[in-house]
């Protein structure tokens, strides 16, 4: 199933960015060619004759608008007729305001934002700046500091105040304003995890691993019955030690940076004492011929070459999607082949949680004369009602439910019904217009495979939690990305010596401890440490 698409980033220079200000006056409409015609004419909102009929709004009232309203939102997709889509309709017939759509396509998206802000005619609603670069216009009032229109707003309230108190503070810039309307919902619980090739493990009577020791003694067994395999290979090169990490407690968004729980600071993860337990836990595995040699330098062709014959490999670390990608590549040769998702490895026992609240889309609300309908309408999108509209469609019109999922009658003869596919026929899931998701779409239909996925972290609690969501400075960000840059690139390269190498041991770890701290591993954790601190005292 596709993966929503990505979002886009790009650096605004400082000219573009103060002629727009100067420009951002004029109304905010018409940056971009329409996407799917329109005459210009404003029709008259159409009045649901139920307002109720939509579900729960969250406290909106419907329609949301007393006169004529035309707004412009700039989105991706591939489209040319969003203005005529099912979704456009819809949105008018219950909110009263009609959309003009500035669709582009993901390979065009990029330049059209940069020509559009540069000509100071923001859309209404748009998305694709960076967190600083729309702080930065924020502040001069080029689009809408969100907070200061919480009454007319109950889900954004609800969700991003009361509920998630910490989302102004990390997301908003020092004055507590907020630029940005966050997406919530959007990620699956498990995407990534350790797999392995059950039908080999069941050949051979191992059991899944429920700890390391249980994994190691597995691929011990394994190199056993397969002299010649290498039963753990790797694809990732260097973030073979990112994707570990939180076996060991040291995962997370900003890696190698991680939030340590039990002591309430940030810490660097490649100088921590876990570190070289997990280090010297890989090294045992390359010594005994249990980790492919190729780890650090392996193809995605050669990976799945041995992840998919009968007898090179037999566990991974991927992509639940790859479950079923691979039974599919070569059923016809192994009609047995079984790649199931397993438990996470380390001592602490945990996988990799996912954020299910992000600003980074960085959908933005341009400060002019519609600016209070464009709020109004993110915030109906925000409600269930509205999660349900831009990523299901409408009951009984497009889908209808069995059991808790939704099924497309008019979609039969199609052989998959994934996003891309409701996006081309309804223009549902348009990146910069989705808020808020239902977990009933499409997008979160599992294979059985999948589903197991899920379960076995969910039912088992096995995620490790979640590090703060810290709002750095311009000077930070800038200070950070100078120190990461060349410290992770070192820290990759001892990684990989340390395990490759045998004379590697206790002097080597040391010199690279007081290596790490002349390269700027204090100073990084000082301003993590220095950013929560802010964060703590705006939460408390």
């Amino acid at each position: 199933m596709r993966k929503p698409k990505p979002w886009f980033r790009m650096a605004l220079v400082l000219t573009i960015i103060m002629s727009m200000l100067a420009a951002c006056s004029g109304g905010g409409k018409g940056a971009a060619p329409e996407a799917g015609g329109g005459s210009g004419e404003t029709p008259a909102p159409a009045a649901p004759a139920d307002p109720n009929q939509y579900g729960d709004t969250g406290g909106l009232t419907l329609p949301l608008v007393d006169k004529p309203t035309t707004l412009t939102w700039m989105v991706v997709s591939e489209k040319t007729d969003l203005n005529d889509s099912l979704l456009a309709k819809e949105i008018e017939k219950r909110t009263g305001i009609k959309i003009n759509f500035q669709a582009y396509s993901s390979a065009t998206f990029n330049d059209k934002l940069k020509v559009t802000v540069a000509s100071g005619k923001l859309p209404d609603i748009f998305h694709g700046l960076t967190p600083s670069e729309l702080k930065k216009i924020g502040k001069q009032k080029a689009v809408v500091a969100i907070n200061e229109h919480l009454d007319m707003l109950p889900n954004f309230k609800r969700m991003y105040v009361d509920e998630n108190p910490w989302v102004i503070p990390s997301y908003g810039d020092e004055s507590g304003n907020i630029y940005t309307w966050p997406v919530a919902n959007i990620n699956r619980d498990v995407n990534h995890g350790f797999l392995y090739r059950k039908d080999i493990f069941d050949e051979l009577g191992i059991k899944e691993w429920t700890n390391t020791e249980e994994f190691y003694q597995a691929l011990k067994k394994l190199k056993e019955a397969y002299p010649d395999s290498y039963p753990y290979a790797s694809k990732t090169k260097e973030h073979i030690f990112r994707d570990w990490a939180f076996g060991w407690g040291l995962g997370g968004a900003n890696y190698p940076v991680y939030y340590d729980e039990a002591s309430k600071v940030w810490k660097y993860a490649t100088v921590q004492p876990e570190h070289k337990e997990m280090l010297d836990f890989m090294k045992k595995l390359y010594n005994e011929g249990l980790l492919d040699p190729e780890f650090m330098t392996d193809t995605d062709d050669s990976w799945t070459a041995k992840m998919t014959s009968g007898n090179k490999s037999f566990v991974t670390y991927d992509w639940i999607g790859r479950l079923d990608l691979f039974y599919n590549q070569v059923k016809d040769q192994n009609p047995n082949y079984d790649l199931r998702y397993g438990n996470p490895v380390g001592p602490t026992g945990n996988g990799k949680t996912i954020d299910s609240i992000t600003n980074g889309f960085s959908i933005a609300v341009a400060n002019n004369d519609n600016k209070e309908a464009a709020l109004k309408l993110l915030d109906y999108l925000t409600s269930p009602s509205g999660a349900t509209l831009v990523t299901m469609g409408v009951e009984g019109e497009t889908f209808k439910l069995e059991g808790d999922k939704a099924v497309y009658p008019e979609l039969t003869d199609v052989p998959l019904v994934d996003i891309s596919v409701l996006e081309d026929r309804y223009g549902l899931w348009l990146q910069g217009l989705y808020v808020n998701a239902d977990k009933r779409s499409v997008y979160f239909n599992y294979t059985e495979k999948e589903q197991e996925a899920q379960d076995k972290l969910l039912n088992g609690n096995k995620f490790e939690p979640l590090d703060p969501v810290l709002n750095f400075t311009d000077d930070e960000t800038a200070t950070i990305a100078e120190i990461q840059t060349s410290l992770k690139k070192l820290a990759d390269e001892f990684n990989a010596k340390y395990i490759l190498n045998k004379s590697y041991g206790d002097a080597q770890w040391q010199q690279w401890q007081t290596q790490a701290e002349k390269q700027g591993a204090k100073q990084l954790v000082d301003i993590f440490n220095a950013a929560q601190k802010r964060l703590d005292e705006a939460t408390k």
